[in-house]
């Protein structure tokens, strides 16, 4: 008689951008996810982000849901969105990376992921940040995840806990599991400009380049550069 192993029980809701990391964790993790979910923040990039991620989402049978949150253009300040100043370039360690951080950003998305996943009678909400986040964006941090992830299950009636896999890995190593998992990172996107093409410089395409070259990817991104 033949067995099979049963499957993994679909409990998690993933907050997907349609970047390098956020596809990586998809596909890392797909037996698992019932729900991923998009938000439209009003970013110069989301348009360039979004579609990718609805790609990938059909090519798994992963249901996807895009969120607007278009009045974060309206009260936040970052050179991130959309009427802000000049996206910087140079590394993510340079002083002027900071001007890229969107306030509360992971806060705010994760709290309405939570809500999402306790309405559709999900366990978890899982985030791609990695470690070399921690240097400029706050709400990227072990701190922070572990403080959300306990406030989160207090202020929901099922405990709805926060998963974040890749938050003691780097970009390379995020990279290297991509690798394995046979992702074309051509079908994502990173560049905080949100032109035509990956602009090669701002803080983002720097890393992102960093992370190919440390997998031994050869990089399928057209830069402008």
């Amino acid at each position: 008689m033949c067995t099979f192993a049963p499957m993994m029980e679909k409990d998690t809701v993933i907050i997907l951008s349609g970047g390098m990391d956020s596809v990586t964790l998809l596909y890392d993790q797909h037996e698992r996810i019932a729900l991923a979910v998009s938000f439209d923040y009003g970013s110069k990039h989301n348009a360039r982000e979004i579609p990718f991620a609805r790609l990938h989402c059909e090519r798994l049978g992963i249901r996807h849901i895009i969120i607007p949150l278009d009045f974060m253009t309206k009260y936040f300040v970052s050179s991130l969105l959309e009427g802000g100043e000049e996206i910087p370039e140079g590394h993510y360690a340079d002083e002027n990376m900071r001007s890229t951080v969107v306030p509360f950003r992971n806060g705010i998305m994760l709290s309405i992921a939570v809500g999402i996943a306790e309405s559709n009678g999900l366990k978890f909400v899982m985030m791609a940040n990695h470690a070399g986040d921690h240097t400029i964006y706050p709400d990227c941090t072990p701190q922070f995840v572990n403080a959300f992830d306990e406030a989160a299950r207090a202020g929901t009636f099922v405990n709805v806990g926060l998963l974040s896999p890749f938050v003691n890995m780097t970009k390379g190593d995020i990279a290297r599991r991509g690798k394995e998992l046979g992702i074309n990172y051509a079908e994502t996107w990173s560049c905080y400009k949100g032109g035509e093409k990956h602009c090669g410089k701002c803080g983002t395409c720097v890393e992102r380049r960093e992370a190919m070259e440390e997998a031994g990817i050869e990089d399928p991104t057209i830069y402008e550069d």
